[in-house]
């Protein structure tokens, strides 16, 4: 990062610790605890209230207190409360929290099923990923990133698993049995393949499974586990700062998902170097990421057959620079880690992919403006 985003940074500080907090603490009467300042300036860097649509002039009853809702939610991540409950009833013994969120004292705190219906339509309407995407492009848009780390993690869900699906863009299915004679078929495609041939963002984000399924995995000790749920794919910038993240179903290989996430970050940032593990060790991701004008250093899988890799079944080591840089891959797991431990990620208690989504943006949200004033504090 160069000055100017550390400039930039260190303003915001400055008025916030001089300005904002006494203003808070004299209007409120109390002295803010360090948690609630920590979530204030959360708060001031998202403005997550700047993206719920405004219901002024609109046909039927105006939707009520959308705005300290979506302040709330951003709270319940912060504060790493576990439930919807759990956020009212923090709500209602803290007149501090109730009144920082906007909430009208003269009024009872909404019911759960308002935070319900509120919370189903921010996740309609993507509030959190536009923050996020507004928070990135603002303050590290004319950035040069040096590292890009990418990697998936599960996210297990209290959910039914979806009966499998075809894919939007699948060929039709091929006859059964040997082609006659002098008959062509076409070469049938994986989803890479089909990302590579020219496809827009939209349609691979399309192609790719939402729903609820299994997920399986083995760990580095080899022993293979499953789960049911969904599968959050990140890409983190150098400070441990999130740029963009993906949710499929658990079933979705690693792989499938480089394509469109390097394709969303390189529309935010500017980087120079993708780091990724041997899951997703393939030429057409390395060919894609020089597309982009970057370096993949990609861990090599020596298990995938000499057609994949050309040197299978043989170790294959980095350059000395290069196995330096590949080191700071790790930080994608530091940030998985922080995204279930601190921010709510590991407690997923709604269902459908939606859902789902806004529950985990809000933590990657808030982790991504903790990071950025982590460089200044």
């Amino acid at each position: 990062m160069n000055h100017k985003l550390r400039a930039r940074l260190s303003q915001f500080h400055t008025l916030f610790q001089h300005e904002l907090v006494p203003l808070t603490e004299a209007s409120l009467g109390v002295r803010l605890t360090p948690k609630l300042e920590q979530l204030l300036r959360i708060w001031e860097m998202v403005q997550i209230e700047r993206f719920v649509p405004v219901g002024r002039g609109w046909v039927g009853r105006p939707a009520r207190e959308r705005t300290a809702l979506a302040r709330a939610f951003v709270a319940k991540a912060v504060l790493g409360l576990p439930t919807t409950v759990a956020l009212m009833e923090r709500l209602r013994v803290d007149g501090c929290l109730r009144r920082l969120c906007g909430f009208d004292g003269r009024r009872k705190l909404p019911g759960a099923w308002l935070f319900s219906r509120a919370f189903a339509a921010l996740a309609q309407q993507d509030v959190a990923g536009a923050a996020h995407a507004a928070l990135i492009k603002a303050q590290l848009g004319d950035q040069l990133i040096g590292h890009i780390a990418r990697d998936a993690t599960e996210i297990q869900a209290r959910e039914k698993p979806a009966k499998a699906q075809p894919p939007v863009a699948a060929p039709p299915p091929r006859k059964r049995g040997h082609p006659r004679q002098g008959e062509k078929r076409p070469p049938v495609l994986t989803r890479i393949q089909r990302q590579m041939q020219g496809m827009s963002l939209s349609a691979m984000l399309a192609d790719l499974p939402r729903a609820c399924d299994v997920g399986s995995k083995t760990n580095s000790k080899g022993f293979k586990s499953s789960w049911i749920g969904y599968k959050l794919h990140l890409d983190v910038a150098d400070g441990q700062i999130p740029i963009s993240a993906l949710v499929t179903g658990a079933s979705v290989h690693d792989s499938q998902v480089a394509i469109p996430l390097a394709t969303l970050t390189a529309a935010r940032v500017t980087s120079l170097y993708d780091l990724m593990d041997a899951a997703y060790c393939s030429p057409l991701i390395r060919q894609h990421s020089r597309d982009l004008n970057h370096i993949p250093l990609i861990d090599h899988d020596q298990r995938k057959s000499p057609r994949d890799n050309p040197r299978g079944g043989q170790k294959i080591d980095f350059a000395p620079h290069a196995a330096e840089r590949f080191k700071t891959r790790t930080q994608v797991e530091r940030v998985n880690a922080r995204l279930k431990d601190e921010f709510g990620a590991r407690w997923l208690r709604v269902r459908g992919h939606s859902k789902v989504t806004a529950h985990l943006m809000l933590a990657v949200l808030v982790l991504a403006a903790d990071q950025l004033l982590r460089l200044v504090t």
